[in-house]
């Protein structure tokens, strides 16, 4: 049996906040108090989360996505987390190099998926640094 790297799928009730192939690990906190390290192969699971850093590396790096309380599942195609969003605090961190324009490019399509456009309204992806 050959082990296919993870899907990390996180939603809302309202949109889908992530969704991200050739995931390595992904890392949660859980309402027990412990944490949880999921590699690929783990055992089907449904748990707990809460309001903490949900951490997960691909081939670009390691991320970290700052979220509410929800619910973790691990099955055969990967780990879904179901939540009510982002903490106030929310943003991504990347611990490995990754070229700016990539980032800047990330960042304003992030951007322009969380805010709706209005007809006239002119939407500036601004300075990645403030």
């Amino acid at each position: 049996m050959v082990i296919k790297p993870l899907r990390l799928t996180v939603l809302t009730p309202a949109e889908t906040l992530l969704d991200v192939e050739e995931v390595a690990w992904v890392r949660a906190r859980l309402a027990d108090g412990g944490g949880i390290s999921i590699y690929p192969g783990h055992a089907p699971l449904l748990a707990e989360t809460v309001t903490a850093p949900l951490r997960y590396a691909n081939g670009s790096g390691e991320h970290v996505l700052e979220l509410e309380a929800g619910i973790l599942q691990v099955d055969r195609d990967g780990v879904t987390i179901f939540t009510s969003g982002l903490t106030q605090t929310s943003e991504v961190f990347e611990t490995s190099e990754v070229s700016e324009d990539r980032r800047f490019d990330r960042l304003a399509r992030t951007l322009l998926r969380a805010v709706p456009a209005q007809p006239g309204d002119v939407l500036d992806a601004g300075d990645e640094e403030s």
